[in-house]
């Protein structure tokens, strides 16, 4: 368990009867990624509401896999994270990857940025792409990036 005080909601708003995994165990892998005492909600939506947040806030025209809104890094890292599951589903196959363990990366990946991670940068990327693949084989899961280009 993590000695950081890490606050979880979640919230489903998405259209689709995908059966998710328990909150316990989404809880674990978003824990496994705080450095920081966290205050965090998890949305999940459909592919209209996660097209209209992305045009919204980002100026992308379509539904992306994670969106985080951060809003504090410290003392108490607070965000809100928007996990689209029509895309998860898809990416997932693409990828051949269980919907559990691309579901787990998303919310690690979330978690991350809302403690100030990012990936802009060439550096940024690599160093966060690193963490998250230590943080999911620490869970058990495979390195999110092995099989596939990476162009995240």
């Amino acid at each position: 368990m993590s000695e950081f005080d890490v606050q979880i909601a979640f919230e489903r708003a998405d259209d689709t009867a995908r059966r998710l995994p328990t909150r316990r165990e989404m809880r674990e892998w978003m824990t496994a990624a705080a450095s920081v005492d966290m205050d965090v909600s998890v949305r999940f939506v459909g592919l209209e509401e996660g097209r209209e947040l992305n045009r919204m806030y980002r100026d992308k025209d379509y539904a992306t896999n994670v969106l985080t809104f951060d809003y504090a890094h410290e003392p108490v890292a607070q965000a809100d994270l928007v996990i689209c599951t029509d895309v998860l589903v898809r990416e997932a196959a693409e990828q051949k990857k269980s919907f559990r363990s691309h579901l787990a990366h998303l919310l690690i990946h979330g978690v991350l940025h809302a403690q100030g991670w990012d990936h802009m940068t060439d550096e940024e990327a690599e160093e966060m792409e690193a963490l998250e693949t230590r943080l999911m084989k620490s869970l058990g899961f495979a390195d999110p990036y092995s099989d596939r280009a990476r162009a995240h």
